[in-house]
């Protein structure tokens, strides 16, 4: 993904001056335009300058990224730069291999073989030709995440910027719900209304929730039944899953809940679920895990209230036509000792 109208780029004095020397036609043969140095504004020279940083003319004004101290700004009043780096197949940026065609024209690895080995801009055959000089130029190129427009505010050397993305916070969120592999992604807002309009999902205030299952034929497990409900409390968002499925050739229950959020505020809260009947109970007491692991990693990994069925049965009152669950459970936000001298708020 590319960041529209907001691409900064660094270049090392030397790397700077050498590629407006050579300009576009002669390191990258067959380009349609090449980068005038006479288009700098003068009042923004850098002569002498051991660093500075490399901005495309045409950014809108919005939330500036964080710029490494000892960086200038340098205007490069030519849009050639914002596609640079650009492949003209997917739109995203490329890293090495760079491929390159007989006239200059590049492209990412991966789309090498969308296009048949052939040139998407001049039809010529790719061939196994590297476009090294943009590999090294890349080098020198800081770039602002690909979730800048979200908030974040880091710019990163350009071959760190796939490893960043990956673990950026603010990085949309994928849909916990587990119905089906559901495609959208987006902010916590988003997603929230997202699971109420599309998989009709409640919302419920409060940190406490009594959460009833009901199956008419206990004696089959499908692999996987599931239920999900919403909690809001603390002003955070949590979604508890209930599962039916089998685990080896033994059907069983399961209930955990996840928090709507980072893994780091996660750790911040503690929660205890509870199932029994006929005088009988069991209960679980762990911490939320993020939406950002999967559901199906978290009830692998067993980190959740498990019932097998032989004693959900007994806990219905032992009438096994008709499966009677009741889950309760509260949440908490825990407190440092060192700050309050306790343990949580319950």
């Amino acid at each position: 993904m590319r960041v529209k109208n907001e691409r900064r780029l660094f270049f090392h004095e030397h790397d700077k001056m050498t590629y407006l020397k050579m300009g576009r036609k002669q390191m990258f043969p067959g380009s349609s335009s090449a980068i005038q140095s006479k288009n700098m504004d003068e009042s923004t020279s850098v002569s002498g300058d051991s660093n500075c940083e490399l901005i495309s003319s045409n950014e809108q004004a919005s939330p500036q990224p964080k710029v490494p101290h000892g960086k200038k700004s340098i205007v490069l009043r030519n849009s050639d730069i914002d596609g640079l780096l650009e492949c003209p197949v997917c739109s995203n940026l490329m890293f090495p291999p760079i491929q390159q065609c007989p006239s200059g024209h590049t492209l990412c690895l991966s789309c090498k073989n969308k296009v048949n080995n052939k040139c998407p801009i001049c039809r010529k055959e790719i061939g196994n030709i590297r476009c090294l000089a943009l590999e090294k130029l890349a080098l020198s190129l800081h770039v602002p995440c690909a979730y800048h427009h979200l908030g974040c505010e880091e710019m990163f050397p350009y071959y760190s910027k796939p490893k960043h993305e990956a673990q950026c916070v603010y990085r949309p969120y994928a849909c916990p719900h587990p119905g089906s592999e559901c495609p959208f992604t987006g902010g916590i807002p988003a997603l929230l209304w997202h699971l109420r309009e599309s998989h009709k999902v409640d919302l419920q205030a409060g940190c406490t929730f009594n959460h009833r299952y009901v199956k008419q034929d206990p004696c089959s497990v499908d692999n996987v039944s599931w239920t999900l409900t919403l909690f809001s409390c603390f002003g955070h968002y949590f979604c508890l899953h209930f599962e039916a499925f089998l685990l080896g050739c033994e059907p069983v229950y399961m209930a955990f809940l996840r928090f709507i959020g980072e893994e780091s505020e996660a750790r911040m809260f503690g929660y205890c679920l509870e199932v029994g009947g006929s005088g009988r109970k069991l209960a679980w007491q762990g911490v939320p895990q993020s939406i950002r692991t999967h559901h199906r990693t978290v009830r692998d990994s067993n980190d959740g209230l498990i019932v097998q069925r032989s004693l959900a049965l007994y806990f219905s009152g032992g009438n096994r036509k008709e499966l009677k669950l009741r889950v309760t459970g509260r949440i908490w936000r825990e407190i440092p000792r060192r700050e309050n001298g306790g343990d949580s708020e319950k």
